[in-house]
């Protein structure tokens, strides 16, 4: 699948996705993705940023009130209009613009830090993506970023639950087939059904790799694997959001740092 179609997609997504997003119904991202992620973030004041793959800005704005100077971009044109009309009533002094990943428009070593909230693994080309992301940052620089569980969010996932409705096990399939653009359909858990009888699901392309995969890109992109982040629910989370007591059982998402290196290889050479 070529990155225009993968663009497309997302910007027939977009106007949904902001719209419930932002009425609280990715309860996965709430309550748990995003603030686990920003728990395992590096301090980041006045460090310059770039979120890749931004959608309407949420996560960016997190990252503006910690205090970076913030740049953020994404395929969808849709997206950025919320997110820069966002902006205009709360500014926080962020930069938002329309670009694809793998050709970003900003001179290398530009970014003390990137991040990458649950987009590098909808990109056709994430190979590419991360060279691009390894040109932008500065030496001793670093990308966090976000993903499915390649182990345990292969293209078969299924909950299996008992008879009360706690999870029992998380059956998975398809480790191993690689996909290309596969498409997904999906809504957010916490939509209500008046609101799923008007509205057609997400339809997201899909480009599963292997953990081995992803490390051999990493590694390819000349980054440097600094941390791994599993998250989970605690239980009192649980209780309250009860959608999320799978994350219990086994992790759904995979949170990821590397580093550029501080010298360039003619450097470590000599």
């Amino acid at each position: 699948m070529q990155r225009s179609e993968v663009a497309q997609y997302w910007e027939a997504n977009a106007e949904t996705w902001t719209r419930h997003a932002r009425a609280g119904y990715d309860i996965y991202r709430d309550g748990l993705n995003t603030p686990a992620f920003l728990d395992m973030l590096p301090p980041i004041q006045g460090l310059s940023g770039l979120d890749i793959g931004c959608g309407e800005g949420f996560n960016t704005r997190q990252l503006a009130r910690r205090g970076a100077r913030m740049k953020a971009i994404d395929i969808a044109p849709t997206f950025i209009r919320h997110a820069q009309e966002t902006e205009q009533t709360e500014s926080l002094g962020i930069e938002y613009s329309v670009a694809d990943a793998t050709d970003m428009p900003f001179a290398s070593c530009s970014f003390d830090f990137t991040t990458a909230f649950m987009s590098m693994m909808d990109m056709a080309d994430s190979g590419a993506a991360l060279c691009e992301t390894a040109r932008v940052l500065r030496p001793g620089g670093f990308l966090q970023f976000s993903i499915l569980h390649p182990c345990f969010v292969p293209p078969h996932r299924k909950v299996l639950r008992e008879p009360n409705g706690t999870t029992r096990a998380i059956e998975i399939g398809g480790y191993f087939d690689a996909t290309d653009g596969r498409i997904d359909t999906f809504r957010f858990e916490n939509v209500p059904e008046e609101e799923r009888q008007r509205t057609e699901p997400f339809r997201v392309p899909r480009f599963h790799r292997t953990l081995s995969g992803w490390v051999d890109l990493i590694v390819a992109a000349g980054l440097i694997i600094e941390r791994f982040g599993e998250p989970r629910v605690s239980m009192e989370v649980a209780e309250v959001e009860p959608v999320l007591e799978d994350t219990l059982v086994a992790p759904l998402f995979l949170h990821i740092r590397v580093l550029k290196d501080s010298e360039s290889p003619r450097m470590r050479q000599s």
